[in-house]
């Protein structure tokens, strides 16, 4: 006798995940695609994302079997509904998804527990509270413009604030070819110690490669107008940022304080009881903004989100198993490789 089948998704303004699981918890299907946030690409784009990736993940699995489903979509609308309707009856599959926005299936990807809260840092920050698996308070989330405090984004703008305030103060250009620990001599351009000024050199390394404007205020103005022209390059710099803290470089480590006081601060406006689901690139990945955070949450219970499509699928089977059972089976979908 063939599984009941159960789907989760979870389709975010970079990437679409869907899994496939039997309601035992195996792992039987699983697929990416584009970007699925229907706020920032559009309701055609974000659906056609998520009909990409469950196509993938269902293979020659017959739709049929799935007797349960849920969507998690950031950049909630409510015309995603019908639209999601209409891809899975393509597919055969008669029970239509629930649907939800992502930051409870973030949660869920880290806890069992029904109520708790979310911290979650990746290019954007927002803290949750959860009750009964349902979203309750939210703290920041307000966008890279306005919000997102110690998110990715912030992490990086902080970075190329510093570097470019540092040298509308009459910093060297040399500083940017200060040589970082690993790739050089022990000390870089003028004697200065090895990674002190590391995160100078990588910010400038990241902009400009080997183009070295010709005066301290020129380089302030080029990093200003490469920064404005892509505004999410700064996003990518909190990886340089955590490389910089690691090798010692003060400057870095004083933005690494920063966002994890940050994060922290908007957590604690909403979390009351229970587990502390660290979810996003920035808190999942190891490095020192996790470290500074976990430091910070000593004392709480503090658990990392796994793979958050596989946590919608375990949200979908929860309501088919008794809450022992569903209990149970939540290492098993959502540590799935």
């Amino acid at each position: 006798m063939m599984q009941s089948l159960v789907i989760g998704v979870d389709a975010g303004a970079t990437s679409t995940r869907v899994a496939v699981h039997t309601l035992d918890g195996a792992r039987v299907g699983y697929a990416r695609a584009g970007a699925g946030n229907p706020s920032a690409h559009g309701l055609a784009t974000a659906a056609s994302a998520i009909e990409t990736a469950l196509g993938k993940a269902l293979g020659s699995l017959d739709g049929s079997r799935v007797v349960a489903s849920l969507a998690g979509v950031a950049g909630h609308v409510e015309e995603m509904v019908p639209a999601l309707a209409k891809v899975w009856a393509g597919h055969g599959i008669t029970a239509e998804p629930r649907y939800m926005g992502d930051v409870t299936i973030a949660y869920a990807a880290g806890s069992p527990e029904p109520d708790g809260s979310l911290l979650l840092s990746g290019t954007g920050a927002v803290a949750a509270r959860i009750a009964g698996f349902e979203l309750g308070a939210v703290a920041d989330g307000l966008g890279w413009l306005l919000g997102d405090a110690g998110s990715g984004f912030w992490i990086g703008r902080e970075a190329a604030k510093a570097v470019v305030h540092a040298f509308d103060r009459g910093l060297p250009v040399a500083a940017l070819d200060r040589t970082p620990p690993d790739r050089g001599p022990a000390s870089g351009a003028g004697g200065v110690e090895a990674g002190s000024g590391l995160l100078v050199a990588l910010v400038g390394e990241h902009f400009l490669g080997d183009e070295r404007p010709a005066t301290p205020r020129a380089v302030a103005d080029r990093l200003v107008r490469l920064a404005q022209a892509d505004h999410m390059r700064l996003a990518t710099l909190s990886a340089l940022v955590s490389r910089a803290a690691s090798e010692g470089d003060p400057l870095a480590a004083g933005i690494v304080r920063e966002a994890a006081g940050h994060l922290v601060a908007t957590l604690r406006r909403v979390h009351r009881s229970g587990p502390v689901v660290l979810a996003g690139s920035v808190l999942t990945s190891p490095g020192p903004v996790r470290e500074a955070v976990t430091e910070l949450l000593a004392g709480e219970r503090v658990t990392t989100a796994g793979d958050a499509a596989s946590a919608a699928a375990w949200l979908a089977a929860r309501d088919l198993l008794a809450e022992p059972d569903a209990k149970a089976l939540h290492p098993t979908f959502t540590t799935t490789a």
